[in-house]
């Protein structure tokens, strides 16, 4: 028996010290090891591309309405139209539908007035529509708990009307 394990550590230790400085396949060793890393990492950037791109088109969806209430005045179901059309991302809503207020502004935003009121600036209330729309993005992977399935953008703007 030990005859036999002398033998077979001295094979073995014959066989190290030949291919200790042997290199060859390494290369294809270390790739098999960071070319999982590497795709995850690849998916993680277009993920995130993705949600962001959802993102922005939801802004210019609603920045495409609060123009054509610039140009046309309030009509809400072309509003609403002009908002779902400006993109073609899927599951977006005009929510809240488009409305029109009187307002007076001011260096936070337009507050509510009574239409034909005087403003604290002496001007007369304005006529505002407020355009809203969102969007719901799952994302490619699910990811530890760190990162959340999915995100809802949403987005505002109000802009003066004739």
């Amino acid at each position: 028996m030990r005859a036999i394990q002398s033998s077979f550590f001295g094979t073995a230790r014959t066989f190290v010290l030949k291919n200790a400085r042997d290199h060859s396949g390494l290369a294809g060793i270390e790739f098999a090891i960071l070319a999982p890393v590497l795709a995850l990492m690849f998916i993680m950037t277009v993920d995130l591309g993705v949600g962001v791109y959802t993102k922005m088109e939801v802004e210019a969806a609603v920045q495409a309405g609060a123009e054509y209430a610039s140009l046309n005045g309030y009509n809400s179901s072309a509003i609403t139209s002009a908002v779902s059309n400006a993109t073609n991302v899927s599951g977006l809503s005009v929510t809240p539908a488009p409305n029109q207020f009187c307002g007076c502004p001011s260096h936070t935003g337009v507050t509510t007035a009574t239409c034909g009121s005087t403003c604290a600036s002496g001007d007369a209330a304005g006529s505002y529509v407020n355009v809203g729309a969102q969007a719901t993005y799952s994302t490619i992977l699910t990811y530890p708990s760190i990162v959340s399935s999915s995100y809802t953008f949403s987005s505002q703007a109000t802009v003066r009307v004739k």
